[in-house]
């Protein structure tokens, strides 16, 4: 597959995007497209990661075509207006590879730059997938079961919502599960404040019926509560953005917050220090089953391509891991599948729309 990589998005760039792309070029089929300022990408070709082993051979692979620049003068910073910069900015990194990927010259695009920008570009050159009123930023989490990450959407692309859009949600998470994560048949949940079906609010109220009754193919399991992301017993969970993004940075800054706390601790006394190493292998192992940038950024679904998203403050790794995504993603042709799904999905009579039950 050939990458479409915005070398220029994200805290870290070019230097750990360079890397990063290089790194995925260099151990898997992938060919990684640069996108970005020549000059600035190939000083940080200069600057050898201390972190990679092996270290990726970058004028080799730039010479056997395994690697290539696309050069443009433009970017969009991270504080920049999305729809606004994505605009007048015709030629930012961030819309070359939108146009890659909608001219057939990539397969997939991969930013850790500007998410509302990387959106606003989706929608503006590639459009939606027939059928879906409103793409949605997935996420994919830890869970308990190392094998079985959640994926979690919307992360934060729809903060306001309507309950149909819910079940499009539920649908394309479904789909991304099992073709890409591996799951043979998802469990789907509603994210609520209960488990029960007249729990949550008006939006929650009104989606439950529509995702139990009106949603064929739809493993739905009801209503799940906020203990349910982290228990690997669900498989997507579905959401407005607003609820989505909560979850997300907040599961971010525990996990940051605990990481702190248990080092404080361990230091703290010389039998801690003792103990902890001799549980290093144990600690190693939770920390990289914890890791987020193994799972590969976000994908944008609803676009008729392949787009990934990943966070701001990417090192190498994140990146290396949302190349192989976006690989996984446009391989499996989501958006021919997404939009089948869609097509099947029955109308929803009126007096479905609403439901009974009151706010816990």
């Amino acid at each position: 597959m050939r990458i479409a990589l915005d070398a220029m998005g994200g805290d870290n760039a070019p230097y750990e995007i360079v890397w990063g792309g290089l790194k995925a070029a260099a151990e898997t089929d992938d060919d990684i497209i640069l996108v970005g300022d020549e000059a600035a990408i190939r000083d940080a070709m200069k600057i050898k990661h201390p972190k990679i082993r092996p270290l990726p051979d970058a004028e080799a692979l730039l010479n056997a075509g395994r690697v290539r620049i696309v050069h443009t003068d433009e970017s969009v910073a991270m504080d920049d207006a999305p729809a606004a910069a994505v605009r007048r900015k015709k030629n930012c990194s961030i819309n070359l590879c939108m146009r890659m990927v909608k001219d057939g010259e990539a397969d997939a695009a991969v930013s850790a730059g500007n998410s509302g920008a990387m959106a606003a570009s989706a929608l503006f050159i590639l459009g939606r997938i027939k059928g879906v009123a409103r793409p949605a930023i997935a996420t994919v989490m830890p869970t308990s079961d190392a094998d079985r990450p959640l994926l979690l959407l919307d992360a934060g692309a729809n903060t306001d919502c309507h309950h149909e859009w819910l079940r499009e949600f539920a649908v394309m998470g479904d789909v991304y599960s099992r073709l890409v994560l591996g799951r043979e048949k998802p469990e789907v949940g509603l994210m609520s404040i209960g488990t029960e079906d007249c729990k949550g609010n008006e939006l929650t109220k009104h989606a439950f019926p529509i995702l139990r009754d009106y949603t064929p193919g739809l493993n739905f399991k009801g209503n799940v509560e906020g203990h349910d992301v982290f228990e690997g017993q669900t498989d997507v969970i579905v959401c407005d953005g607003f609820v989505g993004n909560v979850i997300l940075k907040t599961s971010e800054s525990a996990a940051h917050a605990m990481g702190g706390w248990l080092k404080r601790i361990i230091k703290s006394r010389l039998a801690y220090k003792l103990a902890a190493l001799m549980l290093l292998p144990a600690l190693k192992k939770f920390k990289q089953q914890m890791d987020p940038e193994v799972h590969g950024g976000a994908p944008l679904l609803g676009v008729p391509g392949a787009v990934i998203i990943t966070h701001g403050s990417s090192s190498y790794k994140a990146i290396f891991y949302a190349c192989r995504a976006g690989s996984r993603a446009a391989a499996h042709n989501l958006s021919k599948e997404i939009e089948a799904r869609i097509a099947e999905l029955p109308g929803v009579p009126l007096e479905d729309e609403g439901t009974s039950g009151t706010v816990a």
